[in-house]
């Protein structure tokens, strides 16, 4: 194709001196290129167009109203003209363009997307148009149609692509309407939006068999990426923190009689968990001393445990926290499902390694050791932090997992809870939300009703809080706080370790789910369920007041 392009006739260049130039040169004369009649100044029918030329106009160069292409109220052009404007459509060129470096003649966007336009038209452009194509000679037609990729134009247009968003024809944009793009489903096709409910039967989205991502085409259906909803932690980075500066504050709040709390939750409650673990390092290196044992020496109750687990890496505080949730008489059984499930394979094998050098025996040796029967096997599938993590989804396949799950369950004496434990640890949670979505569609039950339904005590909880946390990680964390606060006591380790370790996270995602939820902040439960300094420092982590 490429020698072909080359034998493209091209426009002679000017020659100087040899003014007033002679035919071929520029202007261009009669016979010369373009094709024109009667020399310069152009006739009727020559170069620049003149009334009653083509393209067809009405008073000539630039275009006026009624003129081709059709504008609303002349030159430059109005909505609705060319460029578009928002809610416009522009034409999608080839690779290379439709003109200059691709070999084509330049035929001129405007003309693609008119309707019914034929090249054979233009003098001379459809011959070029077959000796670029390789002797291929064009169908009028081609042109005639919005090339491929994009959507038929409804009225009012789909408008510009958000800011750092791809452009049409490529994955559906978030939103749709306006922002350009049709609303996209996370997760899976037909899912709801994050936060919300699974949409209730017979009125759920109706599935098109031909559709590859409903299993009428083969492969897995590729999932729109995430929405990227930008930072979603309460604790940023603080700009410019000084680790030695930081210690120096420290020091002066523990130095002497008494001790400055405000002074400690003003520095800790605005540094993020990599600016504050450092301090105890360069604490050591600046006076010699321990940092938390300072801390520890300084400060007492809850004030205490929650400034020492801001002190630690995310995956020091968690293996520390599943040891205290082993250790001793009783197990909590809840804060080991609530770490389990909610952190990535990369996290949990983090987690695993610190467990193992800490306290000298493996995670999985831990959990073994202190539970049994089947809710041991969901906690050692879960330990393995081999989940599958990939974002694409195939609804056959989660079609036959929800098959295979009421199967297991609701269509049986008994249950196979064997079944019940390898999807729901192994499978990835896209997949999963879409299993969970054909089994409602199939048995008319929500999943967790028929867990509760066919399993009891720990292994029900468990099946339970996994299920939870895959459809709605921040819905779940808010459900534990509220449980946490509720009532006449307050369980405070399940308060102090969610608030710092999903500050970083998606707190502010937790706080709108609370509020939808329980119909009260976050906020206000925790300044209504707590006192004093711990007060101060977890409304810190919360983010302020909503």
């Amino acid at each position: 194709m490429s020698g072909r392009l080359a034998t493209l006739p091209k426009v002679p260049t000017m020659s100087y001196p040899g003014y007033p130039p002679q035919q071929g040169g520029y202007p261009p004369q009669p016979g010369g290129y373009p094709q024109q009649a009667g020399g310069y100044p152009p006739q009727p029918g020559a170069y620049p167009p003149q009334p009653g030329a083509y393209p067809p106009q009405a008073g000539g160069y630039p275009p006026q109203t009624g003129g081709y292409p059709p504008q609303g109220g002349g030159y430059p052009p109005q909505a609705g003209g060319y460029p578009p404007q928002a809610g416009g459509y522009p034409p999608m060129p080839p690779a290379g363009g439709w003109g200059g470096g691709s070999g084509f003649p330049n035929i001129g966007l405007e003309n693609l997307s008119n309707p019914g336009f034929n090249p054979a038209n233009l003098p001379g452009l459809a011959n070029q148009i077959s000796a670029a194509m390789g002797g291929i000679t064009p169908n009028p037609s081609m042109f005639s149609q919005a090339p491929s990729g994009y959507p038929t134009p409804q009225p009012g247009g789909f408008g510009a692509p958000p800011p750092n968003q791809q452009p049409y024809g490529m994955y559906p944009q978030p939103g749709g309407g306006g922002g350009g793009g049709m609303p996209q489903a996370p997760g899976y096709p037909g899912a709801p939006a994050p936060g919300q409910p699974m949409p209730s039967y017979p009125a759920a989205p109706a599935v098109n068999p031909s559709m590859p991502a409903y299993g009428g085409g083969s492969g897995p259906a590729p999932v729109a990426p995430p929405i990227n909803r930008g930072y979603r932690g309460s604790i940023k980075d603080f700009p410019g923190a000084d680790p030695l500066k930081d210690v120096e504050v420290l020091r002066k709040a523990m130095k002497g009689f008494g001790t400055d709390e405000q002074a400690i939750i003003d520095l800790l409650g605005s540094r993020s968990n990599k600016q504050r673990v450092p301090m105890l390092i360069t604490f050591k290196t600046a006076y010699g001393k321990d940092l938390i044992k300072d801390l520890k020496s300084e400060l007492s109750g809850n004030f205490e445990k929650l400034v020492l687990a801001m002190m630690k890496t995310p995956a020091q505080f968690d293996a520390y926290e599943l040891k205290d949730a082993i250790k001793g008489a009783g197990t909590d059984e809840a804060c080991l499902i609530e770490i389990l499930s909610s952190r990535s394979n990369a996290e949990i094998r983090e987690i695993s390694q610190i467990y193992k050098a800490e306290y000298k025996k493996t995670l999985e040796e831990a959990i073994s050791g202190d539970t049994s029967g089947h809710f041991r096997r969901l906690l050692v599938s879960l330990a393995q932090g081999n989940r599958d993590e990939r974002e694409t989804v195939d609804i056959s396949l989660a079609k036959q997992d929800a098959q295979a799950l009421y199967a297991a369950g609701e269509n049986k004496l008994g249950t196979d809870e064997s079944k019940f434990n390898a999807i729901l640890c192994a499978r990835s949670k896209p997949h999963l939300r879409a299993v969970f979505h054909e089994y409602q569609q199939m048995c008319g039950r929500d999943i967790e009703k028929s867990i509760c339904r066919e399993m009891s005590g720990d292994l029900e909880s468990g099946m339970v809080a996994v299920v939870k946390c895959i459809k709605n990680t921040p819905a779940y964390f808010a459900e534990r706080l509220y449980k946490a606060m509720k009532g006449a006591g307050t369980k405070d380790r399940t308060l102090i370790r969610i608030m710092v370790s999903r500050s970083e996270v998606d707190m502010l995602d937790i706080r709108q789910e609370y509020m939808k939820n329980y119909g009260k902040s976050l906020y206000t439960h925790i300044q209504g369920d707590t006192s004093g300094d711990y007060r101060k420092l977890l409304l810190k982590l919360c983010g302020g007041n909503d």
